[in-house]
């Protein structure tokens, strides 16, 4: 290098040195160097009041954070998104004065979005994270967002947190590593010094993060929102979204393995049942709480961190969405579209939940960034289906023609119009809630438990579910470098089970705590997906089949299969025919190079007297990855022998047999049941 290139070098190096910062022990600031004194709260009217606008610190630091990256979500990211229709099943004027509520058999038009948390655009979709469901129901009254996840708690209670908790779970900023996964130090360096953390940890580690499919899984509101009927009566409220297909998930060492077969796991299967007419569908249940029995629980119910006991609180089901319509565009619809938990109508209002308070004033900034200006809402797939009128005008993509010379409030030029509506003829009407209290940044104490309802999950949980638990707490630490963050965090969970935090600290090498919660206490059974519907209908069969197979036994196998609404995909060695020994044929969908067992729910091996060494390698591959991930393998004819020379005959969910016999009757039944953790799986 020269004289001149160094000096060249150098010169840079210094310009770029103002800009380098080191915040190590210094004391936290706004960006405009005022000191700040307190991190943890937002400012409140009252320590369970609402948050204040005036609360400059917590709006500089959500405003950052939310125009940190363009133009993807700076959560979210990665999503898929189909069209439908929302139907009630009967009125709901009692509770709420939402026309798309008030009348049984009313049709709403939807447009639900599934999505990650962690990762960018670009990452896999079977990764362990939790999954937005977020749903935009265009009603006669303007555009209802329930912007959810399909778990039903979250990891912190106050808004201003968020930022913290995103940064911690995202890459690590020093090296951009690990995309969209919570394995690593900065994550459970979080959890263990922000406690409230405990219970969504909990779910995490859960099969609950790993969805089988977008379209079996259970969708949550999170927060307590109110309902009002149009006598001005509040009730507090929850809301769920219950998949008639039930709550299934995959396992881990399968997940990891679609992540490289198929990035697009979740949405590919979304997309094909739509295009198959196995529309998702999903009932939404409410959970309802008197405003008068606001305080009568163990729990308090505006902490995000907690959820509503079933047991407790029943659901129920009001309703039923069905996605018929794969998007046209996935940027013009999936990407464009712009959710926000402040889009109420008439009916739905907002409770003093703090998380849900922060979110109210982050969701437009956040579209702001990412839509290029305030007129996003006239983006098509944005747009109400009710006119809307107003005196905002001009701004990035406006695309409203405005005419007449008026675009002010109160005017007599125009008759002051577009004037305000009453209540009575539509008008949203905040719910006039009594409020007092100091401004403070501060916490209720009733949001300082975070470990009983964690402890719940625990205690609800099946044998299998528990296992894969610890299997979870034990990768996700493992893959932490710094021994003090695994050890603060098995410290942490022995709060919920001491025997769970001593088996995890043993698996990753950490001092096992030798106190914590040892009672088994509260449980909700509702929480276990043992518990959930099980039906074979949407599921897919891999078939493997060679020429000369018994095909007049096999095609009645495969119509039982399909009656009961089981998609079959036939696996071979080559593309094109595959050619029965009385003639029948059959069309390959995928041949052993672009197929694999973890792409199917259930593998049926028939083979024939004839397949090379290689269809009986991969068969013998087949059957025994799915055996391993204890999914349903079943086998007629010369598939048989891949099923003894693994020595799987008579193990749970293997069905064997003549093709002609019970055989299919027992294979359904089989994938019914879906997973058969009795099985023994060295």
């Amino acid at each position: 290098m020269d004289k001149k290139t160094k000096i060249g070098a150098d010169s840079k190096d210094e310009q770029l040195e103002q800009f380098r910062s080191d915040d190590a022990g210094k004391d936290l600031t706004t960006n405009q160097g005022v000191k700040v004194s307190e991190d943890e709260f937002s400012l409140k009217a009252g320590e369970r009041g609402p948050t204040l606008m005036e609360d400059f610190h917590f709006r500089e630091k959500m405003t950052h954070f939310d125009h940190e990256r363009i133009p993807e979500r700076v959560v979210h990211a990665r999503g898929y998104a189909a069209h439908g229709v929302f139907e009630a099943y009967d009125s709901l004027e009692h509770l709420t004065k939402a026309k798309f509520l008030s009348e049984k058999g009313k049709k709403t038009p939807v447009f639900v979005r599934f999505s990650t948390v962690a990762g960018s655009r670009g990452s896999a979709e079977t990764v362990r994270d939790v999954r937005g469901f977020a749903t935009k129901f265009y009603t006669e009254e303007g555009n209802y967002d329930l912007v959810g996840n399909n778990m039903p708690v979250f990891f912190i209670q106050d808004a201003i947190k968020f930022p913290d908790f995103v940064h911690a779970v995202k890459p690590e900023p020093h090296n951009e590593m690990p995309q969209a996964a919570s394995a690593h130090d900065t994550l459970w360096d979080f959890v263990a010094h922000n406690q409230e953390t405990a219970h969504a940890i909990m779910w995490l580690m859960s099969d609950r993060a790993l969805p089988r499919s977008f379209r079996m899984m259970d969708g949550f509101g999170v927060h307590a929102f109110r309902f009002v009927n149009a006598e001005g009566k509040s009730h507090f409220v929850k809301f769920n979204w219950k998949s008639t297909l039930g709550v299934h998930s995959l396992v881990w060492d399968e997940a990891q393995k679609i992540s490289g077969k198929d990035p697009d796991f979740n949405r590919r299967d979304l997309y094909e049942a739509i295009e198959n007419g196995d529309y998702p569908e999903f009932e939404l249940g409410v959970q309802i709480i008197p405003e008068e029995d606001e305080h009568k629980f163990d729990f308090d119910l505006l902490d995000a961190t907690k959820l509503w006991p079933q047991e407790e609180i029943p659901i129920q089901i009001v309703g039923k969405m069905t996605l018929n319509r794969n998007v046209d565009n996935v940027f013009a619809e999936t990407e464009q579209v712009a959710f926000h938990a402040g889009h109420v109508v008439p009916g739905i209002d907002f409770s003093n939940d703090p998380l849900l308070q922060g979110r109210l004033f982050s969701y437009t900034d956040t579209q702001l960034i990412r839509l290029g200006g305030p007129n996003f809402h006239e983006l098509p797939i944005n747009r109400p289906v009710c006119p809307f009128h107003n005196n905002q005008r001009d701004g990035y993509g406006r695309q409203t023609i405005n005419r007449g010379q008026v675009s002010y409030h109160k005017n007599g030029l125009a008759n002051n119009t577009p004037a305000p509506a009453s209540p009575a003829d539509g008008g949203f009407e905040h719910y006039q809630e009594k409020m007092e209290g100091r401004k403070v940044r501060a916490r209720s104490e009733s949001f300082k438990d975070h470990f009983s309802q964690a402890a719940m999950f625990w205690n609800s949980m099946s044998a299998p579910e528990k296992e894969h638990i610890i299997e979870a707490f034990s990768f996700e630490l493992g893959k932490c470098k710094e021994k003090v963050v695994r050890q603060n965090a098995v410290d942490m969970f022995a709060n919920v089970n001491l025997e769970m935090a001593q088996t995890v600290a043993k698996n990753v090498g950490a001092v096992p705590p030798e106190s914590g919660n040892t009672e088994i206490g509260k449980t909700s059974p509702a929480l276990s997906q043992e518990n959930t519907i099980k039906t074979p209908a949407t599921r897919k069969v891999g078939v493997l089949l060679g020429d000369g197979f018994e095909d007049k036994e096999v095609s009645k196998v495969f119509d039982a299969l399909k009656a009961k609404g089981l998609q079959v995909e036939i696996v071979s060695e080559m593309q094109g025919m595959v050619t029965g020994k009385n003639g029948g044929e059959f069309e390959v969908d995928h041949t052993f190079t672009t197929a694999d067992p973890v792409l199917y729910d259930a593998i049926y091996a028939v083979g024939s007297a004839s397949v090379s060494r290689k269809f009986a390698k991969e068969a013998a591959r087949y059957v025994g990855e799915a055996f391993d991930h204890y999914k349903p393998v079943g086998a007629t004819h010369d598939g048989m022998k891949w099923i003894e020379a693994a020595h799987m005959q008579g193990q749970p969910g293997v069905i064997t047999g003549s093709a002609d016999g019970s055989f299919a009757a027992d294979f359904i039944a089989a994938i019914t049941k879906h997973r058969h953790w009795d099985r023994q799986v060295e």
